[in-house]
């Protein structure tokens, strides 16, 4: 492990490595063929960490990060609004998935998988840019959550329109499984003893991997130790 982390700040943690670099820059270093598999969950909205728009977050004034009201006494995080994208940053979200697909597929292992959180508001477009890229698309694994995303009143008309939401309440969040293109002719049995990817891991009692977690919001004690806007729980990685 400790090849992949040249002069950036990490930290190693038993087997594990956390490395502190930009995601374009360390994928364009690395050997070919080095990683087996990536699950991730990356910026969507591309600006909402945009130094202006974070500092609209931190101080409430909202920008494109949507200030949820108090729940039940505690007071929500701060979520993106991705609906406030321009057909614009439509576009710089495509290109940036396309070249990052294309850095992951030099990377990975032919066979290897990728994982990745989206939102059911803009996988397509995300999903199709990963195709672009040169990812296989695989399917979707479904983890089912009942979050606050989604089911907004109209902004600023909320009293005008109680009884209108501007999008569906989710109820789930989608992650697509994508594999990096298995050599033509070879078969998944020879990918597997090659390159020890190319499937997905069965279940302990034998059972194959279901599509469908369900799943629950990440807890306060887990939050504690990351600060980050759509941190997934421990029991559902």
């Amino acid at each position: 492990m400790m090849k992949f982390t040249y002069e950036y700040n990490f930290e190693k943690i038993g087997k594990s490595v956390i490395l502190y670099a930009d995601c374009f820059e360390w994928l364009s270093r690395i050997s070919e063929n080095s990683i087996h598999a990536v699950v991730t969950d990356p910026p969507y909205g591309v600006k909402e960490y945009d130094f202006n728009q974070l500092q609209k977050r931190a101080n409430g004034n909202g920008g494109i990060w949507r200030i949820p009201p108090s729940f039940d006494g505690h007071q929500r995080s701060p979520l993106p609004r991705f609906t406030a994208l321009t057909a614009k940053e439509r576009l710089v979200l495509k290109d940036f998935f396309v070249e990052w697909a294309k850095l992951i597929v030099r990377v990975l292992r032919p066979g290897g998988h990728v994982l990745i959180a989206s939102n059911a508001f803009l996988s397509q477009q995300v999903f199709s840019a990963l195709v672009e890229g040169g990812l296989e698309f695989r399917g979707e694994l479904i983890r089912l959550v009942r979050t606050l995303r989604g089911g907004d009143r109209p902004k600023n008309a909320e009293d005008e329109f109680p009884y209108v939401s501007s999008m569906l309440r989710g109820c789930y969040e989608p992650w697509g499984v994508f594999r990096s293109p298995i050599p033509s002719g070879m078969k998944l049995s020879d990918c597997l003893r090659q390159f020890q990817t190319g499937g997905l891991r069965r279940n302990p009692d034998g059972t194959a991997l279901g599509d469908v977690i369900p799943s629950e919001r990440t807890s306060q004690k887990e939050r504690a130790i990351a600060n980050h806007p759509s941190l997934k729980p421990q029991s559902f990685l």
